[in-house]
């Protein structure tokens, strides 16, 4: 054995073939094409080798952006569009509240029988609360629909506007209301699927009235049947007046669902129809009336990936990582954060900013599913039943800002499973160790962050060394602290000694360890100061410091902005300055701190060069520095 690894990497959505991989059920993995094509296609399969997974992961991926080239697969409509968006910097104007702001979506919490009463309701009582939402989405059950009592597959979309039965004075109203009664939401979400709903059109709405329709054969299984959808003639025009209607009637963003339903019919004609007419269509209009500020659900299909989620020819889409949160099925909640871990590892490397779902704050798994989501670099959706809030896991995962808005912590890169875990399968006695990092606007500020989740049935216990932290480099001490009990470890470097932390862990049990590096301020002229003589009869060493970030929170170092700077001063003090996205309590490690009878007598503590008062700053009892 070599020790390399060996990635591979089907290629799909080109020329209309599908290409995966199965197993034989012998041990072997075989390649199996599906070419819906009436010309001849090809089936494309790409191989890395790398000395880590994570370098042949990069380099497969690589080499898929150069063969799945977005503009080569595009028509010219498509790509003006995608670059308009560039230029003009879609994202800018939104990116902070729809990427970091708290969003309540309405799917788990107020259940199937939907309509505008309970969303005001809600919303009420998450601002008697003091819970402060910055984007609402309300999910599925708002749409015009027909076959009132059947299953959802059987139902068709009929009209653009609400069902009368649940908002009597139309959308439109609905959205005013919220945003009179709410100022603190920017943005509003509705959901839809991507062919109008999960039965898609109905043949007697004023959609099939006025569009082109055609009746398309599902494939048996869970969809079975007959639906009509609109016709790829028109699926641009029927997405260009849906997004206006939605524009004017208060709806700035939408939750697109059941992308997967492009790939269950069962005729390879409308395959080859509809699959990028509708993908298209779709990422047009969201570009033009909501900047993209869309979230792509249950799109995890080939075609889907390489075509609209690989190239990066386009904005950042939001897209779902896994499969739907299940409150009421308790084996579900470990295995989400596992699937998510893992999907990761692909998801990653594509054009997209992965969406780790929705959960609830008041659930015996709840701070199981905040950990990770704060962790996993994307949004924070909460379904909380109304008035079943924990304010302290909310608090915990968000912080306050000068302008009066919430915001999330979330770290400015990706999570997914640490390198040395992911051969390790579900049901083996192994910590899932979820690893990430937030970076400063140099290397000198990198703090690896990781989660470790007791996915198994029986207490465990591992060593976590220190080289499992990504970010971590030869050279650089590191204290690592550990959420939520506080505790901070003595300074490691990898290669020295014991540079492990011992995790000790229940079933359901999770903590996060944040991998801080040390820094020091460059030395001056030596002082004779008094508080200098105090400080060097007791320390050998110059002082170190470490930037724990907003305390006390799930991801503690993503409140940094920048790199941290420390200066010498010439009284041989130490200056720090360093620049927060939110309030909060700062933390800050201090070797030396111990070393002073009166630490308090010795700092100074200044917001925007304003000194704050000395009842605002404390040592903490149980970690001294």
């Amino acid at each position: 054995m070599d020790g390399l690894h060996l990635v591979l990497l089907a290629v799909s959505g080109l020329d209309d073939v599908l290409t995966v991989f199965k197993p034989d059920g012998n041990g072997n993995v075989v390649v199996h094409s599906r070419n819906d094509s009436t010309e001849a296609g090809k089936t494309r399969v790409l191989a890395a080798v790398g000395t880590t997974f994570n370098t042949a992961m990069a380099a497969v991926m690589y080499h898929a952006r150069k063969i799945v080239r977005g503009d080569a697969l595009m028509s010219e409509e498509v790509k003006e569009e995608m670059k308009n968006a560039l230029e003009k910097d879609v994202k800018a104007e939104w990116l902070e509240n729809w990427y970091d702001g708290l969003t309540y979506c309405t799917w788990n919490a107020l259940g199937q029988d939907l309509n505008e009463q309970k969303i005001l309701d809600a919303l009420d009582i998450l601002k008697d609360q003091g819970i402060q939402i910055t984007n609402l989405i309300i999910d599925d059950n708002w749409q015009s629909l027909d076959n009132p009592g059947e299953s959802q597959f059987k139902r068709g979309w009929t009209d653009f506007d609400a069902h009368k039965e649940g908002f009597p004075k139309g959308l439109k109203h609905t959205t005013l209301t919220i945003r009179d009664n709410h100022p603190n939401i920017q943005h509003i979400a509705v959901w839809h699927a991507i062919l109008g709903y999960w039965g898609a059109v109905s043949p007697n709405g004023n959609i099939a009235k006025n569009y082109k329709t055609r009746e398309v054969q599902k494939a048996s299984g869970l969809v079975g049947g007959k639906f009509t959808v609109v016709h790829e003639d028109d699926v641009a025009r029927m997405y260009e007046d849906f997004y206006r209607f939605l524009l004017a009637s208060g709806i700035d963003s939408v939750k697109t669902d059941a992308q997967f339903f492009l790939d269950v019919m069962d005729d390879a004609d409308d395959r080859r129809r509809f699959m990028k007419t509708y993908q298209d269509a779709w990422t047009i209009a969201s570009l033009r009336y909501f900047s993209i500020k869309a979230i792509s659900c249950m799109s995890q299909i080939p075609q889907i990936l390489f075509h609209t989620q690989l190239p990066t020819n386009k904005p950042r889409l939001m897209v779902r990582n896994s499969d739907d949160f299940f409150p009421d099925v308790p084996s579900s909640h470990p295995f989400h954060i596992f699937t998510n871990s893992f999907n990761a590892l692909l998801t990653s490397h594509l054009n997209v900013l992965p969406d780790w779902d929705m959960f609830q704050t008041s659930h015996p798994y709840s701070s199981f599913h905040a950990s990770a989501r704060c962790l996993s670099g994307g949004p924070i959706y909460i379904t909380d039943t109304p008035g079943q809030h924990s304010l302290p896991l909310i608090h915990a995962m968000t912080a306050p800002t000068i302008s009066s808005t919430t915001r999330i912590l979330r770290p400015n890169r990706l999570a997914k499973t640490i390198e040395s875990d992911i051969y390790t399968g579900y049901d083996e006695l192994r910590f899932l160790k979820l690893g990430v990092v937030h970076c400063g606007s140099t290397s000198d500020y990198v703090v690896g962050m990781l989660g470790v989740y007791n996915v198994s049935e029986q207490a465990l216990a591992e060593l976590v060394p220190l080289r499992d932290f990504d970010g971590v480099r030869e050279g650089v001490r590191y204290v690592i602290r550990a959420y939520p009990s506080g505790e901070i470890t003595a300074p490691m470097m990898l290669g020295e000694g014991m540079s492990v932390v011992n995790v000790a862990l229940e079933t359901k049990g999770w903590c996060i360890l944040s991998a801080y590096p040390l820094l020091t301020a460059p030395a001056s002229s030596p002082s004779s100061s008094p508080d200098t003589q105090e400080k060097d009869k007791d320390a050998e060493k110059e002082p170190e410091f470490a930037i724990l970030g907003l305390l006390p929170k799930f991801t503690s170092a993503a409140a940094v902005i920048g790199t941290p700077a420390l200066k010498r001063l010439p009284n041989n003090k130490t200056h720090i300055s360093v620049t927060v996205k939110a309030l909060g309590v700062l933390g800050v490690y201090i070797s030396s701190l111990p070393h002073f009878k009166d630490p308090l007598a010795h700092m100074m503590v200044l917001i925007r060069e304003r000194p704050v008062p000395v009842d605002t700053v404390s040592v903490n009892e149980k970690e001294k520095r």
